[in-house]
């Protein structure tokens, strides 16, 4: 059995709140309050001890106000003093998402923080942010003989850069209400998910006579997802309208039958032909009117005709013959099938629930089991104040964690989980060494619970599952098209937008795929760990510079646009949206008018199809060689921004040269050559992974794997 910790249910995953008592014997310990007068106690002064300093530090437990300096009584409203406090939550030196960042002159957003029109905004430092800034006080002498040595760097190779700091603010937003991911629910989920994917492929076939649309579940999940408020991270619990637009906009597409772009002449004539088949069955079987009835079958009688009688007739006379008997048979089609495909899109919503219902149930339970309660009251909203971006934090704390096997296959993982009550065998998952040092370097920066990496395995193999459910249960990468399955910019385009718009942020990512540590994802409960801020659309930045690269869902964009248009209303400070849309033509997305009307649309170009590559969404379990594709498609690249973003990451003539030039391909492997030429100081994590058995452990010395302490600790 794994060996875990006891977390109390009030500190685990918060964000911030009232400060401990950390008085010291010897050192203004138990007694430290003595020095303070009994007016200034009773309006809330409090002196505690700072191991990290060295000395004594006041803390108002009214206010949350700290100082270096004894309190004056009676100072008025204005408490706070950016040039004493010690907890770095109003400090006029530029804060990053590690710490105090040094005075860099060349560094736009060090400047832009630093400036006097940012002086009045309340910065608060998080309990990840104190490692790096351990390591600025012991480099420079701060605390005597007793500060701690700089932390080892880690650097690795990759095509990602986990060590950019993010310059993306926002407001303390509440803990989610979900609780933490359980290797024995996902299980659960993914098997009922299964079962609700085959029932769909069931309905189509019986009921419509057509295979389901491809991928259309999985669109179907993200459309959902835009409104649901149910109970369940994946599967849809609490929509409204019921019936999915989506849904039943791809269902009707394919009837009678799914169109085509036929490659040959011959290929046109059968697709035709077959269209008048299916339409005729269409009307005669499912109770048409007898007008309906009359007019397909009509024009399918017509079209037989035309067929006789013409001799060499070419492809284009097909494809137009074609147009024309959709546009006259496709009105009575859909009025003669629209409440049985109305009817399958229902049923797939209430199964939807009641798996959702049984999933909720079971994690109750084993959250009882481990002594765990729920929660019985609305969780307090947060003090209004900025704070750098940080990872969904959760109200509940982790159960304790079930054994899970792993061991070293060559250069990749396989991580097994059993559970004979869910599952009749072992669920495998597989994922390449590289990848797993990336998500261990990943959850050292954002997991705040898990020192000791006891949850690391069981964590991991959550999130693995949760997308493998997703893509379909276990997917095999040889089967899925690389344009399908969420596809990541090169390496380095996303460092020509580092450098040139000072992006440091991707809304539409993966702990798998991502290339800065701080990103939105589909499912903020099994990647926050991993660094995801959750859901973009209920992510509110203040400011930053942002790479939005969304699925190919028409909702999930339209949806996307829209929140991006409030973003840049709603925020004066600078806010820049660089996003990447693939020109799919079929069907070709109406919600693109949104851009052409934005008043914050300031720039668009198109990198043309077939000269410029993305990299495989399920790059983590194939091999190296394959991870980029040509795009067949172009790509629009659209710059969305308010006044102030304008102003400092405008998309010049020289900036956008450089990112179409990064597009271009080769410029990946040119980047792995270049990589592989320098020695970089890596992890030792990939030896700890190949000792099975054993979890992988975290090195003595990490970088944000703290618990967050209340409020963070000096």
């Amino acid at each position: 059995m794994t060996p875990t910790k006891t977390i109390p249910p009030d500190v685990a995953h918060t964000p911030s709140g009232a400060a401990p008592a950390m008085g010291a014997p010897g050192a203004g310990g138990p007694n430290c309050n003595e020095d303070i007068s009994h007016e200034l106690q009773q309006q809330g002064w409090r002196k505690f001890w700072s191991k990290r300093e060295g000395r004594p530090y006041f803390w108002n437990k009214l206010t949350g106000e700290s100082l270096w300096e004894p309190p004056v009584l009676n100072r008025g409203p204005q408490q706070f003093d950016p040039l004493t406090d010690p907890l770095g939550i109003c400090s006029s030196h530029p804060m990053g998402p590690n710490g105090p960042l040094p005075h860099n002159p060349h560094h736009s957003f060090n400047n832009a923080i630093a400036s006097p029109q940012n002086h009045n905004h309340t910065l608060k430092r998080r309990a990840s942010e104190d490692a790096q800034h351990n390591a600025n006080v012991a480099a420079s002498g701060a605390g005597g003989a007793g500060g701690q040595p700089p932390l080892k760097k880690y650097v690795l190779p990759g095509p990602w850069d986990l060590e950019v700091p993010t310059n993306v603010l926002i407001y303390e937003r509440l803990p989610t209400t979900f609780p933490q991911p359980y290797p024995e629910i996902e299980a659960l989920r993914g098997s009922l998910t299964m079962r609700l994917a085959k029932t769909y492929e069931d309905l189509c076939n019986k009921r419509e006579s057509i295979a389901p649309p491809k991928d259309s579940f999985q669109r179907w999940l993200m459309e959902r997802r835009i409104i649901d408020q149910g109970v369940d991270p994946l599967l849809p619990s609490q929509c409204s309208p019921e019936i999915s637009p989506q849904l039943y906009r791809e269902i009707l597409r394919d009837i009678p039958i799914k169109i085509v772009k036929p490659k040959f002449t011959g290929d046109a004539r059968k697709q035709l032909s077959r269209y008048c088949d299916a339409a005729k069955k269409i009307v005669e079987r499912r109770g048409a009117s007898e007008e309906s009835k009359k007019i397909v079958k009509w024009n399918a009688d017509d079209a037989y005709e035309w067929l006789r009688k013409t001799v060499g007739a070419s492809y284009e006379d097909f494809q137009d013959r074609l147009m024309h008997l959709q546009r006259q048979c496709e009105p009575h089609i859909i009025a003669t099938v629209r409440v049985s495909v109305e009817q399958l899109c229902t049923k797939l919503y209430h199964l939807s629930v009641q798996h959702a219902r049984n999933i909720r149930e079971r994690h109750a339970l084993i959250l009882k089991e481990n002594g765990i309660p729920e929660l019985s009251a609305p969780l307090q909203p947060p003090i209004t104040r900025k704070v750098w971006c940080y990872p969904v934090q959760f109200a509940l704390p982790s159960p304790r964690m079930p054994q899970i096997d792993y061991n070293n296959d060559r250069d990749h993982m396989v991580i097994k989980y059993t559970n004979a009550a869910v599952m009749a065998g072992a669920d495998t998952h597989v994922i390449n060494i590289s990848h797993l040092q990336k998500l261990e370097q990943l959850y050292r920066y954002n997991c705040f619970d898990d020192k000791k990496f006891d949850f690391f395995i069981g964590r991991a193999y959550c999130m693995l599952k949760r997308y493998s459910t997703f893509l379909g249960n276990n997917a095999n990468p040889n089967q899925q098209e690389p344009e399908l399955t969420q596809a990541a910019l090169p390496a380095v385009v996303f460092e020509c937008l580092n450098v040139h718009f000072g992006v440091t942020f991707e809304c539409f990512a993966s702990p798998l795929n991502c290339y800065f540590r701080q990103y939105c994802s589909a499912f903020g409960d099994t990647d926050s760990f991993f660094g995801s801020r959750g859901s973009f659309l209920e992510f509110k930045p203040v400011s930053g510079s942002f790479q939005v690269n969304p699925p190919y869902c028409e909702e999930l964009i339209d949806a996307s646009l829209q929140h991006i248009d409030r973003l840049l209303t709603d925020s004066t400070e600078p806010l820049s949206f660089i996003v990447f849309l693939q020109e799919w033509k079929d069907p070709p997305l109406k919600c693109l008018s949104k851009i052409d009307d934005s008043p914050y649309k300031r720039k668009q170009v198109v990198v043309m199809g077939m000269e410029h590559e993305y990299r495989h969404g399920l790059q983590h379990c194939i091999p190296k060689t394959e991870a980029n594709f040509k795009s067949i498609v172009g790509t629009m690249v659209v710059w969305l921004q308010n006044a102030a973003g304008h102003a400092r990451w405008a998309p010049t003539e020289q900036r956008v040269d450089a990112l179409l030039e990064a597009f271009r391909p080769g410029r990946e492997r040119d980047r792995d050559k270049a990589t592989a030429a320098v020695p970089v100081q890596t992890s030792c994590s990939a030896n700890a992974a190949s000792s099975p058995g054993s979890t992988p452990s975290a090195p003595e010395v990490t970088s944000g794997a703290s618990k967050p302490s209340t409020p963070a600790t000096v």
